[in-house]
């Protein structure tokens, strides 16, 4: 049974800062990429942040040089450290794993923004 498992989302004022967890279950996780997504009431999910099995990250352009997305495979754990948060951060963030066309979602985080 594969359980992607979310957690550190809150309530926060903007400029400040957050860390999501992930912690996957019922995977090979160091076989699979990693990722954030986000969705907003009203819209679409959309990409935030990936790193692949071997550590490389990309960034949607929107979270650029204020995300950063980690993955440590011997605690199976994926982190996304998110700093000076912005209004048009807040939105439920999903994380995901992917390897060969599968993907695998969590439940969700929400993050509120508020100033």
């Amino acid at each position: 049974q594969v359980q992607l498992v979310e957690s550190g989302g809150g309530l926060v004022q903007a400029g400040g800062s957050l860390r999501l967890s992930c912690a996957p279950s019922g995977i090979s996780f160091s076989a699979y990429k990693m990722g954030w997504y986000r969705q907003a009431p009203g819209h679409q999910r959309v990409y935030v942040a990936a790193i692949s099995e071997r550590g490389h990250t990309d960034y949607a352009e929107a979270v650029k040089g204020r995300f950063t997305i980690s993955r440590d495979n011997a605690k199976k754990t994926v982190l996304q450290q998110m700093n000076t948060l912005q209004q048009e951060d807040t939105a439920t963030y999903f994380c995901n794993a992917h390897y060969n066309g599968t993907n695998y979602w969590g439940q969700g985080t929400q993050v509120t923004v508020s100033s």
